[in-house]
């Protein structure tokens, strides 16, 4: 049927922060179905609270409101667009993930919806009870002949043993409308039943949990499907999970298509995803559907069923090149399937299932090393913050890619600087000078064989190599043994590399084949130079092209070659040649290169690679900037990039995709091919994708490939501490007392000549990695070992910083057009913004609240700060953009005026360039790239700093609830996940906005719980006081009570944990606690302050612990009890409304 006319209007909810289980493929969902639904002429009403996506660029949606994504605030904006020009129409709930869904079905529940006549497509709200309850989903299933996994819905504690009875242990514990498999896991016994029921019934938004039986061991498959209102169903896509049932699918390497099932296994998967999903009643989009197979009878369990655009969909969708976002937001506005055509090959439906001849396989990227207290058990709740995606001819070529696309200093699977095998054969030593562990302890491997958990592949190498049995790894693994034969295969083939002594020596027919396998030039450095230098790298290079072993390029095409795909979205292979025989009978071996080059002068942006904490979506809004700049100055986009989840790999972003790992040998590879010795290639950018890109850059520009920007020398200068503490002397900026450090013992001789407390700060690294402040020797011994393995480029010196106490941090963002390309031209630096941080000097940027404008600074230390940073942009001689750290100390008893001291420069795009974006209204990555590419700003009419009328506040959300053993305070390390914004002419009601979109909404009544340190107790008198003038009941320990008790503000005292009880644990258990206030005086879950700090997360109590933030979040308090807060798009901002 065609599209619908009764609509004019859509709503669109976006999925808001990155969050573990929900990441940035909501992004690009998001992103598809605005483009998708604008192009059929719908008008588009977008809320997202994350600043940091592209579909929140005004240009991809007619009013755009970055408010939190809340029943309350979406009311308002539907109330506010009624009687406008943009009446919103329909509310399309399925692309922005559970959020988006449990917010659309609240304002179903509450009758804004009715209210404001507003119809919901995509799914109804009948269609998402049915799949979501998970009561009512195992009846639908049934009805259709299949069946779910023995399980007992429960709503309470009691109804919870009831249901063990029923299931028995293990049991599997999955909350009803959560995420990631928030607040579920696998009980053993029923100490652990009885938390993780409790945690699971908390978690979810309807307090319902389902209690599985354990179907641990059993294959797990998804199938994603698509129906239209006309009953046509496809499946896309079939995916099979590496790991056994009992590891959440988020943390599943998962390979598509599926490798082990039968024909008639899968046809029966097929059948009972097109009964469910016809059962259930989708028929305006996708659905993920999810199966447990079990492996010795074959039985067939369905596991779940999510009625929306998923993680899986977008994976999904860039493994086949069939864009289901787009697609199913056609269908929910009235098209039917074969109406819709494949755009990849411009001449079949969409209706067609797709067909690939390749294999895909995901891994996902984990940063425990932000969290060395967490456990690292894989189990079903989800643990990974992001992954990447591979392409390859067979299993074992694509997981090497994979590998290698992780970025955890792995070129594959093994034969590289990890290999503890090859390292003890040839008499290696570990870091600390420790014998390496050859071979593995028994007990140990068959621990880590059983335990899933981010190393388990690697120990399943060693144990083929130590002689283990398939069938032995089986058993303790539950890898299907398949799988276990394809690493086998590539166990074996060790053993023929590891026989020739010299790269020399390698017969091309055996080095083709390693190259087919997958295995990267790395890992013959590695094997045959004994490490895995660049020099050495291109060595192996440089002999693999003099024999002619180069890889092909195929195309993503979802029908296998069937038809002709007009979209250029490769991946590589190396692949046999065949034998073409002319019409005269001369032959000649011809390689089958499905790539197409043309003249145009091309611009190559490196992306960002797998999502992690420090690096993520961010950096992908910047590339995708990049690409739109590219194309408006006329040259071809090329975009290289292994994250499956971005807008940057949506195959119609940029002019030709390249589905790679980010490594010397694959960009060179791109490189040479697209550049084709004639200069075609206009230049790289290597500054939009956080450090994986500059990592390469001296490889790249040493091999003659042409970096555009800042050079790489000027970036070495900021990045190099020793080079930089120079270059600040030159320029005349202060920086902290400091000392440079290559060992220990020079760092804890620098510490004691500076005194402490001190901050360690590695070079070459992102997100603050292994940044911490230490406050003695022994402390600082530790923590050095951490940062000298931590930094991406080794040998580099350790800077010692005096740690500032009590000192304002700023972000000042700087677009600059310096460089040998502006000879002779005007040249500009200009501010973006400059954030100040709400929370003081010591918490990472990224972690930390901010705001623009600044709300406390004076005018003059603001244009001070300015002026210092365009300075250090002229000195560095920036191309492209800035972004500097400040700390400013306030005047004191020493110093009668506001002190300054730069803390680092980083001369790249920065995470806080899509805030800043969004605040003033101003694309400053699209600005920038331009620069790079040879534009002046003044070429660009970009000649004025723009100051915004109203206030925009980022926040930080931060994963402490997927770690139960971590504690909850705030660092030099960064923690978070993603961010959100609040916007408002108010401060505080831009605050208490950003706690909203952060699910901290702030409390405007109730009991406040007090806990200070010594040094923070003076500046929470006045805030205190507010507290209990406003109304609220203060709750202290005996230090705390005591001082405010002497200081005229009245509270309660409540004992110390460690003293006895009632204490503020049983408060927060009991319900009783609006707001914990926390400023902690000693770190670790193991103390009473990280008890409570966790208890006060597992209950969801919000919870501040800096004196700053508290100060800031009372004055929001008082606004939100004064002031009843309003929403406004973007757009209403541009305009001065």
């Amino acid at each position: 049927m065609p599209k619908r006319t009764d609509i004019k209007t859509i709503l669109i909810i976006g999925s808001g922060p990155i969050v573990i289980g929900q990441a940035c493929e909501f992004d690009y969902s998001g992103t598809q179905a605005c483009k998708a639904l604008r192009e059929e002429g719908y008008n588009i009403v977008l809320v997202n609270s994350n600043p940091a996506t592209i579909m929140t660029d005004p240009e991809f949606s007619d009013r755009t409101y970055i408010e939190p994504i809340t029943p309350e605030a979406v009311a308002k904006i539907i109330e506010k667009e009624q009687n406008g020009p943009y009446h919103i129409d329909a509310l399309l709930p399925t692309i922005g993930g559970q959020t988006a869904l449990n917010t659309a079905c609240a304002l179903y529940d509450n009758g804004t919806l009715d209210k404001y006549n507003v119809e919901m497509i995509g799914a109804t709200r009948d269609v998402i009870h049915r799949a979501e309850d998970r009561r009512i989903f195992g009846e639908i299933v049934k009805t259709v002949g299949l069946s779910c996994p023995k399980s007992g819905i429960a709503n309470n504690l009691e109804e919870c043993w009831e249901c063990l009875e029923t299931v028995g242990l293990p049991a599997i514990i999955r909350p009803a409308f959560t995420l990631g498999g928030t607040g579920g896991g696998i009980a053993y016994n029923r100490e652990e039943f009885e938390d993780i029921c409790r945690r699971g019934l908390d978690a979810s938004m309807t307090n319902q949990i389902l209690i599985d039986q354990s179907l641990i061991g059993w294959k797990e498959y998804e199938l994603e499907v698509v129906r239209d209102h006309d009953d046509n169903v496809i499946i896309i896509c079939t995916i099979e999970n590496f790991d056994a049932m009992g590891v959440h699918t988020g943390d599943s390497i998962t390979v598509a298509p599926s490798q082990t099932l039968t024909d008639r296994e899968y046809q029966r998967l097929r059948d009972a995803s097109i009964a469910i999903i016809r059962a259930v009643g989708v028929d305006t989009g996708g659905s993920n559907i999810q199966f447990g197979i079990s492996p010795t009878t074959g039985e067939i369990q369905v596991i779940e069923m999510n009625p929306r655009v998923s993680r899986s969909s977008a994976l999904a969708s860039k493994a086949t090149g069939f864009p289901i976002a787009k697609i199913a937001a056609k269908l929910a506005v009235g098209y039917s399937l074969w109406e819709l055509p494949n755009d990849i090959t411009g001449e079949t439906a969409a209706s067609f299932e797709p067909s690939i001849d390749y294999v895909v396989t995901k891994i996902p990227r984990w940063t425990f090393e932000k969290f060395p207290e967490a456990d690292e058990t894989l189990t079903t709740q989800m643990k990974s913050v992001g992954e990447a995606m591979s392409i390859g001819r067979t299993f074992k070529e694509s997981l090497q890619k994979g590998i290698r696309s992780m970025e955890v200093k792995r070129f594959g699977f093994g034969l590289d600087g990890n290999d503890k095998c090859l390292m003890s054969n040839r008499g290696d030593r570990a870091a600390d000078g420790s014998p390496i562990e050859w071979p593995i302890d028994d007990d140990k491997l068959r621990r880590k064989l059983s335990v899933p958990s981010q190393g388990r592949l690697y120990y399943v190498r060693y144990a083929l190599k130590m002689g283990m049995s398939i069938d032995e790894v089986y058993e303790l693994s539950h890898y299907d043994p398949w799988f276990l034969d394809q690493l086998k295969q590539l166990v074996d083939f060790e053993e023929t590399l590891l026989g020739y002594k010299r790269l020399e020596d390698l017969p091309k027919d055996v080095f083709f084949q390693a190259k087919q396998l997958g295995y990267s030039d790395a890992q013959l450095a590695n094997v045959f130079y004994g490490n895995i230098k660049t020099d050495n790298i291109v060595a192996v290079r440089n002999h693999r092209k003099k024999l002619g072993i180069n890889p092909v390029y195929k195309l993503v095409d979802t029908c296998a070659a069937e038809f002709e795909a007009s979209t250029p979205y490769y991946y590589s292979t190396y692949e046999s040649p065949y034998t073409q025989v002319s019409d005269d009978g001369s032959s000649a071996e011809v390689y089958d290169d499905e790539i197409r080059v043309s003249d145009k002068k091309k611009i190559i942006i490196l992306g960002g690679g797998p999502n992690r904490i420090g690096q993520g979506i961010e950096f992908d809004y910047c590339c995708v900037q990049a690409v739109f700049a590219a194309k408006e100055l006329g040259y071809e986009a090329v975009m290289i990039n292994s994250n499956p989840e971005t807008v940057s790999t949506d195959y119609d972003t940029s002019d030709l995709l390249f589905f790679e790992p980010l490594t010397l040998e694959d960009v060179l590879n791109i490189f040479e091919r697209l550049d084709a010795g004639k200069g075609l290639v206009h230049g790289v950018i290597v500054q939009f994708g956080g450090q994986t890109p500059l990592n390469l850059a001296h490889g790249l520009q040493k091999a003659g490939v042409p970096i555009i920007g800042t050079s790489v020398e000027s970036i070495d200068v900021a990045e190099d501490r020793e080079l930089f503490a120079d270059l600040c002397r030159r320029v005349g900026v202060k920086q902290p007392n400091n000392g440079i450090a290559y060992d220990v013992e020079q760092a804890v001789q620098i510490a004691n000549r500076i005194s402490y407390p001190v901050l360690v700060r590695p070079s070459f690294v992102l997100g603050g990695r292994a940044m911490e402040t230490v406050f003695d020797d022994e402390q600082l011994r530790h923590y050095m070992k951490i940062a000298i393995s931590a930094s991406d480029v080794a040998g580099q010196p350790i800077l010692i910083d005096k740690f500032l106490n009590d000192a304002i941090e700023c972000d000042i963002d700087v677009v600059a057009d310096f460089g040998p390309m502006s000879q002779g031209k005007q040249t500009t630096a200009l501010v973006c913004g400059v954030m100040e941080h709400i929370e003081e000097a010591g918490v990472h940027s990224g972690d930390s609240a901010c705001t623009i404008p600044p709300y406390s600074l004076p005018a003059d230390v603001v244009e001070k700060l300015k002026q210092q940073s365009r300075d250090m942009a002229e000195a560095l001689n920036v191309r492209g953009l800035m972004n500097v750290q400040w700390a400013i100390k306030r005047p004191n008893s020493e110093n009668s005026e506001y002190e300054i001291f730069v803390l680092e420069v980083n001369p790249r795009a920065s995470r806080t360039v899509p805030f800043v974006s969004k605040a003033t209204d101003r694309s400053w990555a699209r600005i920038a790239a331009k620069v790079m590419a040879g534009k002046q700003l003044i070429e660009l009419g970009v000649t004025e700093e723009v100051t915004p009328s109203h206030t925009s506040v980022k926040e930080s959300v931060f994963p402490f609830s997927k770690f139960p053993g971590v504690d909850v305070v705030l660092g030099p390390e960064m923690r978070s996940t993603g961010e959100v914004m609040g916007a408002d002419p108010s401060y505080p009601i831009a605050y208490a906005k950003s706690q909203m979109g952060a699910y901290a909404e702030l409390p405007t009544q109730g009991k406040v719980f007090i806990s200070l340190k010594e040094c923070d107790k003076q500046s929470m008198i006045e805030p205190a006081r507010k507290l209990v003038e406003l109304g609220f009941k203060l709750i202290a320990t005996k230090g705390t009570h005591d001082f405010l008790k002497a200081n005229g503000v009245e509270n309660e005292m409540i004992l110390k944990i460690r003293v006895g009880r009632p204490n503020a644990i049983d408060l927060i258990k009991n319900g009783e606690l609006a707001l914990i206030i926390n400023t902690p005086t000693r770190k670790g879950i193991a103390t009473d302050e990280g008890r409570l700090r966790a208890t006060a997360v597992r209950f969801k109590v919000p919870m501040i612990t800096t004196a700053t933030g508290a100060t800031a979040a009372v004055l929001a308090i008082e606004a939100l009890r004064d002031d009843n807060w309003t929403v406004r798009a973007l757009q209403d901002y541009q305009a001065g409304k």
